[in-house]
């Protein structure tokens, strides 16, 4: 002790001496290394060692039962700030010494004491056959080796870990991890991403030091809480979470609320397969049936329909035509969006004309909360890569159900379709189908949402039967020239008014979702010359850019980790709101000149549209005013 004292004033040597005998009782004694240093710099050393020790969790200190040797060294790469060799010594870059950054510095040991932690070996095992063990695991270790050592579980391998981390197990690929840690956004530290055994560490250095950790990552830091049985922090987070809505329209604000605590059951939702290769197989979402404000928790929360959100995994395109063989390989983005469950029920029962059945899982109070955590966890953080097979709408929404739910019944189950991982769901008693049994009561309940082609076939067979239609099924109508739907007007009654009403407003729809795509596919090919071909092909391109902060709420913030906190609230909205007026704006340019670029065909036939609802619009006036 002497000579680790030599040069110190003896007032300071003596309060050096009462800490460093606390820290020799301690099971991990942290040793410096002082040589050449001056008394400003060995200061600084004890300084740094004793805030790190106090920080340190007892199950830390306990199992590191060893003696760590703490060095300065000017031999790191210049951007290396620590090394944690294997024999229990931990090298720190003197430029910290130099800067006096007492932050880093207290990071980067936290940092290196993880990995020694993460590594843990058997007293006695040489550092040789320690690197080899730390490398490999016990398989194909020497025979000196082999005797001594008994390969601990680490943190790095905990499957819990690593569903959080973003290294979840791959469906279809039993026993197997990602490859890739995918939660690229949002990261307090870029190098965590880099493998499990510095996730760790960088993530251990936030627990230990970051009172926001908690608020911000909360399902990994109750997973180290509950590692250590310890707690650094009393932590007390907002009760709600933040959620970027898509969905909004110009009068609601894109900023959205999630509590937790309002949340009564979570539905797995199942769009109905059509017969195009990307959704042969059905699209596979997760339905948060969400109480009005002020209603108890409880059954009747499934008619407060206007408050529910769906979580939709997305292969985000910012191009204007889904490829098949992208899909395949990857190309595109899958981004979970957080979208109120009218725009869904909207987008597919009227646009794409597929029913949607929306099943109860049969998750406790915890596991609902703990899927919604996950969920909002991964909107801010997830940009993934969406294959068709192996990393599709399913196989996300079944990870998201495994590390949100932690439930056992889904620890081994397996589906790379919509439709298989809702059979799968019922058969192990997580789905619960039966609600569906009552047509009547399935739609009444919010069960089910029939597609508008259901409603349309029942339409058009009316008209059939009253009007004498020729054409044989509603889609044939739908695609004939409004000129020639026109001509069966005069012979309608009120009732049959009403119903060609309906259908010729499906059929300006469909008129002008085709008009739109074949807009933004001749003009984002730049194939005309003209230059307000030009000009409009440029805005189109423009527009679809701007939208992608939409998949890519992190894209907002330009600083914090993790899920947004209150102080970046403000910030958030008022960023949002701007990139909101900017996307009307552009929205509102495009419709002012896309009309003229219409071809004469698609300008005729959406005026001749128009004249057909109008004309239905007066007939059924009309026909009410004789009826009275």
């Amino acid at each position: 002790m002497s000579k680790v004292l030599t040069g110190l004033p003896c007032r300071f040597a003596l309060l050096l001496a009462l800490i460093w005998s606390v820290q020799i009782s301690a099971a991990l004694r942290l040793e410096p290394e002082l040589a050449g240093l001056t008394s400003q710099q060995q200061r600084f050393t004890y300084d740094l060692l004793e805030q790190v020790d106090e920080r340190l969790p007892p199950r830390l200190k306990e199992q590191l039962d060893q003696i760590v040797r703490v060095r300065w060294t000017g031999d790191l790469k210049p951007r290396v700030m620590g090394r944690a060799t294997f024999n229990h010594e931990i090298l720190l870059s003197a430029r910290l010494l130099v800067d006096q950054d007492e932050s880093l510095a207290q990071r980067t040991l936290v940092h290196e004491l993880a990995h020694l932690y993460d590594r843990l070996v058997p007293a006695g095992l040489d550092w040789r056959c320690a690197a080899r063990l730390h490398a490999q695991g016990p398989v194909g270790l020497p025979p000196h080796c082999r005797g001594q050592a008994e390969r601990r579980f680490r943190l790095r391998d905990d499957p819990r870990l690593l569903d959080l981390a973003g290294w979840p197990e791959r469906v279809g690929d039993r026993g197997r991890r990602e490859r890739e840690n995918r939660q690229l956004l949002r990261s307090p530290d870029a190098y965590e991403l880099s493998s499990p055994a510095e996730f760790v560490a960088v993530n251990t250095e936030y627990f230990l030091l970051d009172p926001s950790y908690g608020c911000r990552r909360p399902a990994l830091y109750r997973f180290f809480v509950e590692h250590f049985d310890w707690a650094p922090f009393d932590t007390r987070c907002a009760d709600i979470y933040p959620y970027l809505n898509a969905g909004a329209d110009k009068h609601q604000s894109l900023l959205g609320w999630l509590d937790p605590e309002r949340v009564y059951a979570v539905h797995y939702l199942l769009a109905e397969p059509e017969q195009t290769l990307a959704s042969r197989w059905g699209h596979s979402m997760l339905r948060l049936v969400v109480c009005a404000p002020g209603h108890p928790r409880g059954p009747d929360c499934l008619l407060d329909l206007e408050q529910d959100l769906v979580l939709s995994f997305r292969a985000y395109v910012d191009d204007v035509q889904l490829s098949h063989w992208d899909g395949l390989v990857g190309q595109y983005p899958s981004r979970l969006f957080m979208l109120p469950l009218a725009q869904v029920v909207d987008e597919y029962t009227k646009l794409e004309l597929r029913s949607l059945r929306s099943v109860p899982l049969q998750l406790s109070r915890d596991e609902i909360e703990g899927v919604v955590q996950q969920a909002t966890q991964l909107h801010w953080a997830y940009d993934g890569r969406y294959f068709f097979i192996g990393n599709n709408c399913a196989v996300e929404t079944l990870k998201l159900l495994r590390t949100g739910s932690r439930s056992e019944r889904l620890i081994d189950l397996e589906s790379q379709t919509p439709i298989g991982l809702l059979q799968l769901l019922e058969a192990r008693g997580v789905a619960n189908a039966s609600v569906l049994a009552d047509a009547t009561e399935a739609l009444r309940l919010g069960y089910r949402f029939d597609s508008y082609a259901e409603r349309y076939r029942s339409i058009f067979a009316l008209l059939r039967e009253r009007l004498g239609l020729q054409v044989t099924g509603f889609e044939q109508w739908l695609a004939l020239p409004p000129e020639a739907r026109a001509r069966w007007f005069a012979h309608a009654d009120l009732r049959s008014t009403a119903a060609l009403l309906l259908l010729e407003q499906a059929a300006l729809r469909r008129q002008l979702l085709e008009a739109q795509h074949a807009l933004k596919v001749r003009y984002l090919r730049g194939a005309d010359s003209e230059e307000s071909v030009r000009a409009a092909g440029e805005l189109v391109a423009t527009l679809l850019r701007a939208r992608g902060f939409l998949s890519r709420p992190a894209d907002l913030l330009a600083e914090g980790y993790g899920l947004p906190q209150p102080e970046e609230w403000q910030a958030l909205s008022q960023l949002g709101d701007q990139r909101k007026n900017v996307l009307l704006g552009l929205e509102g340019r495009l419709e002012s000149v896309l009309p003229a670029l219409l071809s004469a065909e698609q300008q005729q036939r959406l005026a001749a549209g128009q004249r057909n609802l109008e004309r239905l619009h007066a007939q059924v006036r009309r026909l009410k005013s004789v009826e009275k």
